[in-house]
């Protein structure tokens, strides 16, 4: 089970992050690096941080708790910086956060403990299954905290979920062997990505994917309406030049998938992945040979 918290004090925007994160109190007393629904990468990206976190938990690495977050929308009325006011109010409700690791440091290869080779095969695996871009040594999004290694941001995963429709088959995507796995910060250190292949693959059950999935909430599920546009007092259409009397009568709304069905996708996506043969491990193995 995910926790729910909910907002308490708004601490700091962390500046260095791409979608403007921030560090925040919640009702449990904790500090929590909240990532916002109403970012420019919008709610696809909390579901990437979500599933694929959770993967990664669900397989023994070491990710930081990941919890939902109640926003007030007070946070965004009384946000004196315009940019953060409008971030805050257009992320008012349900949204995602980590627990917040004070005083970690980011990864550095040749720097601190020594990197345990088994770790890293299983760090390289995970992200090749998942898809994850954001693992370079420029931006490795690993931290040292007490000298233990830690992976955060996902939420550049799974980004083939962005070119989803309603009528795609995640089917055709999930054979991808994602080549991008040879810009991986951690492949030099990843000995034996045999073995944690054997070991992950056994662990992440087509049951547990399932379970994983299934907490992704609705309201992240439900594309938003197009904005309305008004023309004095008429909505704009493409029959604003035609007379009131002469505008066709609307058609009916096209069927909208279920959430259900939309989270299905991803199951499905991520369920056919680990069917053998995986290409993903193959193009990992081959990545790591040619270094």
């Amino acid at each position: 089970m995910i926790r729910t918290v909910h907002t308490t004090r708004y601490v700091t925007p962390l500046r260095e992050g791409g979608s403007l994160p921030a560090l925040v109190e919640a009702d449990d007393d904790g500090l929590y690096v909240l990532k916002f629904r109403g970012a420019g990468q919008g709610p696809k990206a909390l579901i990437a941080e979500l599933v694929a976190g959770e993967i990664g938990r669900a397989l023994g690495l070491p990710v930081p708790e990941i919890v939902f977050m109640e926003l007030d929308p007070e946070f965004g009325r009384a946000e004196p910086d315009p940019e953060l006011s409008d971030l805050l109010s257009a992320s008012a409700g349900l949204n995602l956060a980590l627990d917040y690791l004070p005083g970690s440091l980011a990864f550095q290869p040749l720097v601190g403990p020594e990197l345990d080779p088994a770790l890293a095969s299983a760090v390289v695996w995970f992200d090749a299954f998942v898809s994850n871009v954001d693992r370079t040594p420029k931006n490795p999004n690993l931290l040292l905290w007490h000298r233990r290694l830690w992976l955060i941001d996902h939420g550049a995963a799974l980004y083939v979920h962005h070119a989803w429709t309603d009528t795609t088959d995640p089917l055709a995507d999930a054979p991808d062997r994602f080549p991008l796995i040879k810009n991986h910060a951690l492949l030099p250190f990843a000995r034996d990505i045999a073995a944690a292949d054997a070991a992950l693959s056994a662990r992440l059950t087509p049951a547990r994917i399932a379970e994983i999935v299934a907490a992704i909430p609705d309201a992240w599920l439900v594309e938003p309406e197009p904005p309305v546009r008004l023309v004095g007092e008429r909505r704009a259409s493409a029959f604003t030049s035609l007379a009131e009397d002469d505008a066709p009568a609307p058609s009916a709304a096209p069927s909208v998938p279920s959430v259900d069905a939309r989270r299905a996708k991803y199951a499905a996506y991520l369920t056919h992945r680990l069917a053998s043969p995986r290409g993903f491990v193959e193009e990992a193995l081959g990545a790591r040979t040619r270094r």
